[in-house]
């Protein structure tokens, strides 16, 4: 019931609606009833049995009399139509601002919650909630909340004018009551575990959609397209059949509601025409009474769809809440700082951290990077050189010891105030679908176009986007797909360009792009860090010999610090890196320099020797 309730008083900051629903609701009953009352009235005045000769007989009434019961009829009929226009507006208007908040409350949410909550999170399980979920929860405003209560007002008065004007036929009609209030109870039960699951395997069915859809690529290269298929139609598969159970509940459930229903009407024709022919009842008022009933069929009727509603509610709004109550690992304090221009001393003390409690990505961890320098951090892959990055933006929140930027630990401050003070060029760029203007500007939406240009030029891509036949109104399709893996990278060095951070992060990932782009991309890479406090995952030479500092990581751990040369003569871990990993790519990449203009034949004469040999006999000499 908590479910409902926490709906319910979402529903009610649009009170006026509530209301105004609530009211048509009645109103639109009070007119309906009118009408079974006036045609009773009609056949009354028209019609009279004699108990004699046991005929029927038409009376001759006077016209007036007609007139005015017609027209009485007719303005019943129009109220009714009237007020129940109104509460279908109103009952519609209301479950779709509900819809609003919620898809908004859910949103924002995702938008707060940390790297670790959306590590655990599928996608598709979030999108089948942000989608499906609410639309049961529209469902339960529009019949739940409201066409219950018509259908709860019906059951109540109906029965009453029924014992009224003829308490035996009543009681006939309502024999079955007991009967369908139990069996409702079994079934919203049962609806209820069957639609949670319904939801959990919707939410697969469009996770396994979704990552088809991003890896199609993958998909392709292997020729996987029957294997997706197979494995998306066992869950469809799934899908459907859970989706039949409850759909043949339900309907089970609404096909013995019409049988009870249909029984009590012929008990009701059998011994109401008896009553008639025994002259006590007329035949206005068995007219009247068979209307009456009728009308108690619709919440009979609608009693299997308002059970499935409440039941389809309860699942999907548990989801929903689930997502909405959830606690973000990394959490801003009420009382946090805005961090304004920051100086760039970034340190990290003692800082240990762990995806997982039982295997640490990162222990006592201890980096002291001063205003401007470059810190390049090497290491094998799952070393810990993301997490380090991922810590000092807060994605992640650390486990033990701190990280401060000019003596302030990170956790004083707002995360947007500290994040605009971090600019990231991530190895893997997103870009959104929308213009080049636009994504470079993605997190300084107030920038001028002069800026835009300005930042495309540090990061030597200007030139490109002056060839493309719309400039920087260029639309870059989904994920960027009509971009270059070069230019991507360039379009993201722009972007943290622009917002002009003190800080910077950056994976120098170069090794999927050709000489050219490389070359482009050093030469931005070069010109953004410039005044900057720099942390640079590390993967060519070229970075890791020009850095102020190097890390070099190993299981977590520091296992060496400090200068190129002086981690080199240590003939250490470093040196191995050396060795087997960027000195082969060195070599085959020497014949392109950042600022260099060597001639072909002085390119030559060099290629045999490593850059970082070439700088230690110069400083011998």
């Amino acid at each position: 019931m908590d479910i409902l309730i926490r709906i319910n008083s979402i529903a009610w900051q649009f009170r006026t609606r509530l209301i105004l629903a609530y009211v048509t609701v009645a109103l639109s009953v009070i007119f309906s009833l009118f009408i079974p009352y006036l045609f009773g009235r009609a056949v009354d005045t028209l019609v009279w049995f004699d108990e004699v000769t046991e005929t029927f007989h038409g009376k001759d009434p006077a016209t007036e009399t007609l007139v005015w019961l017609a027209v009485g009829l007719l303005a019943a009929s129009l109220c009714r139509g009237v007020f129940d226009f109104a509460r279908t507006y109103t009952t519609d208007s209301l479950s779709q601002k509900v819809c609003y908040v919620l898809r908004n409350l859910f949103y924002n949410k995702l938008q707060h919650m940390s790297f670790a909550y959306h590590d655990k999170e599928h996608t598709g399980d979030l999108m089948s909630k942000a989608t499906a979920d609410v639309e049961a929860i529209r469902r339960y405003v529009n019949m739940g909340m409201i066409r219950s209560i018509e259908a709860g007002l019906r059951a109540i008065v109906l029965p009453a004018i029924l014992v009224f004007i003829n308490w035996e036929l009543a009681l006939i009609s309502l024999a079955f009551i007991p009967f369908i209030v139990v069996r409702s109870v079994l079934v919203m039960g049962r609806l209820r575990a069957m639609w949670t699951q319904v939801q959990i395997t919707m939410g697969e069915t469009v996770t396994v959609l979704q990552e088809n859809l991003v890896g199609m690529n993958v998909v392709k290269a292997f020729a996987s397209e029957e294997f997706e298929k197979r494995k998306y139609d066992r869950k469809a598969q799934q899908l459907q059949g859970e989706y039949f159970l409850s759909e043949r509940t339900q309907g089970t459930n609404s096909a013995w509601m019409s049988f009870y229903f249909t029984i009590a009407l012929g008990l009701i024709l059998w011994y109401g025409g008896w009553e008639v022919l025994r002259g006590d009842l007329s035949v206005g008022e068995m007219a009247t009474f068979m209307l009456f009933l009728n009308q108690l069929t619709f919440p009979v009727r609608m009693a299997g769809f308002i059970i499935n509603s409440f039941s389809r509610a309860i699942s999907s709004g548990r989801r929903l809440f689930d997502v909405l109550d959830a606690k973000s690992p990394v959490l801003e304090r009420d009382d946090a700082l805005e961090l304004e221009r920051a100086e760039g001393t970034v340190r990290f003390e003692n800082v240990s951290f762990g995806y997982d409690p039982r295997t640490p990505a990162l222990r006592n961890v201890t980096i002291t990077a001063e205003k401007n320098q470059v810190i390049a951090i090497l290491g094998a892959p799952g070393s810990g050189k993301s997490t380090i990055v991922n810590l000092l933006p807060r994605f992640y929140e650390v486990e033990e010891g701190r990280i401060t930027i000019d003596g302030q630990d990170v956790r004083n401050f707002t995360l947007e105030s500290l994040r605009r003070n971090i600019g990231i060029v991530q190895q893997d760029v997103f870009l959104f679908s929308a213009t080049i203007r636009d994504n470079i500007a993605y997190g300084a939406s107030d920038a001028s176009m002069e800026d835009v240009i300005r930042a495309a030029r540090v990061a030597q891509l200007h030139d490109h986007i002056m060839t493309l036949p719309d400039g920087y109104d260029t639309w870059v399709g989904e994920r960027g797909t009509t971009l270059s893996g070069g230019q991507r990278q360039r379009l993201s060095i722009a972007r943290s360009v622009l917002i002009d951070p003190p800080v910077l992060i950056l994976d120098d990932s170069t090794s999927s792009v050709d000489v050219e782009t490389e070359r482009l991309i050093h030469r931005a890479m070069v010109a953004v860090m410039q005044g900057r406090t720099t942390f640079v995952i590390a993967h060519r030479l070229s970075t890791v010999q020009n850095a102020d500092h190097i890390i070099v990581l190993d299981k977590g751990r520091i296992v060496e610090q400090g200068t190129h040369y002086g981690l080199y003569e240590a003939n250490g871990i470093y040196r191995e890196i050396l060795e087997l990993q960027l000195r082969p790519q060195e070599e085959l990449m020497l014949d392109v320099t950042i600022d260099s203009a060597m001639t072909v034949a002085e390119e030559a004469e060099t290629t045999a020797v490593p850059a970082f040999l070439r700088g230690r006999e110069a400083q011998e000499a």
